[in-house]
């Protein structure tokens, strides 16, 4: 079993930080001064170094350019070759002082004691530079809907039951046990329920989905300030919460109370949009032959003309008609007849489809040929 040499440690020089001076000296100031001057020793043995290397190189270069000086004078037998070859001997002799030199430099740094800044030093060393992910290609319309239609069939139990706890605690840690929700999907599909309830007019239960759906922003708002991901916000926003901080609790329910606000007047729309959806189906079903409203014709029908049709009257229809300009009462008519008000061949109609309003005449003829009949007797 080899053996480990632990003499280098004998000869270590005491750190800066040893409390080894007379009280009446200024232990700081003098550590100050003890490294400094180490410093300045290493710098200088430093230099020492670099100077022998610049020094040797440049010798050993004059002594390569000598000797092929001295083999292209003995190729030519030049007088000067016995010149040559004397400087070439004196610089190999240079070159053993400068191996010499090396040694005793070598030897002089194995001697100098280890010091704090140079007992230790780095084995390996490795810098990594995290570059900063490039965001998320933005989503169409179409791909947030179908995203978020994926998420809600997915997780929408969940999301009910997040949306139905109370406390801050239970919050806290059923987000922390599934912190799939916090996202932006949760938050839309809470806000889509908290219309929906007050259109049903559940208002108390609105007011408290309407608040799990402002601690779910409040969430995504501190993770979108910080740019990271909005699950590692979850303790860090009901830390803060909790705290119950003046400020803060201010702008959390300002926050609260204009979003109610918003559910409300979105759930208004909503129904007044319902509403005038319902009123048009009603109306393209009451549309007569040539597309008119019955009930607008009517309301636009003179009076004398109108309260025959809502008494369901004919003799007091016909009579009302020939009160009436030629010119006045086939425009009438002809609206009456286009908007279905008045159905023409009433009496050929099946059993059961002719209605009040297309009342047949006494002998089963038309309000036309009632019309010829009157106007021909005018005439």
């Amino acid at each position: 079993m080899s053996q480990i040499n632990y003499s280098k440690w004998d000869h270590i020089e005491i750190s800066d930080d040893e409390d080894d001076t007379h009280p009446n000296i200024d232990t700081a100031s003098l550590n100050r001064w003890r490294h400094q001057a180490r410093l300045d020793r290493m710098e200088q043995q430093q230099k020492k170094k670099d100077d022998l290397a610049k020094d040797r190189d440049r010798h050993q270069q004059k002594l390569v350019d000598m000797k092929h000086k001295l083999k292209e004078a003995e190729e030519q037998a030049s007088a000067d070759m016995g010149k040559l070859k004397i400087e070439v001997s004196e610089l190999e002799k240079q070159e053993k002082d400068f191996k010499k030199k090396e040694e005793d430099l070598l030897k002089e740094e194995r001697l100098t004691p280890l010091n704090i800044d140079t007992i230790c030093h780095d084995g390996m060393s490795k810098t990594v530079i995290n570059k900063p992910k490039p965001p998320p290609a933005a989503l169409s319309d179409e791909e947030k809907a179908k995203k978020q239609k994926a998420f809600s069939s997915k997780y929408k139990d969940k999301i009910k039951k997040y949306g139905l706890l109370k406390r801050y605690e239970d919050s806290q840690e059923f987000l922390t046990e599934t912190p799939e929700l916090v996202c932006d999907e949760t938050a839309n599909y809470l806000v889509l329920w908290c219309v929906d309830l007050e259109i049903e007019e559940k208002h108390e239960l609105m007011s408290h989905i309407a608040h799990q759906v402002i601690v779910m922003q409040f969430i995504l708002e501190l993770a979108r300030s910080l740019e990271c991901d909005p699950r590692s916000c979850v303790r860090a926003f009901f830390s803060r919460i909790k705290l119950g901080e003046k400020q803060y609790m201010d702008a959390f329910n300002d926050e609260l109370s204009a979003f109610k606000g918003r559910v409300v007047s979105r759930a208004r729309t909503r129904v007044e949009e319902a509403m005038k959806e319902y009123e048009e189906e009603e109306r393209q079903k009451r549309l007569g032959p040539a597309g008119l409203d019955p009930l607008e014709v009517l309301e636009t029908l003179p009076e004398s003309l109108k309260k025959c049709f809502e008494s369901k009257d004919i003799e007091l229809l016909k009579k009302t008609i020939l009160e009436l300009s030629k010119e006045d009462a086939e425009y009438h008519m002809k609206r009456c007849v286009d908007s279905g008000l008045w159905v023409p061949n009433a009496a050929d109609l099946p059993e059961g489809q002719n209605t009040a309003n297309a009342a047949e005449g006494q002998n089963g003829t038309s309000v036309e040929e009632e019309e010829e009949e009157y106007y021909d007797t005018v005439d």
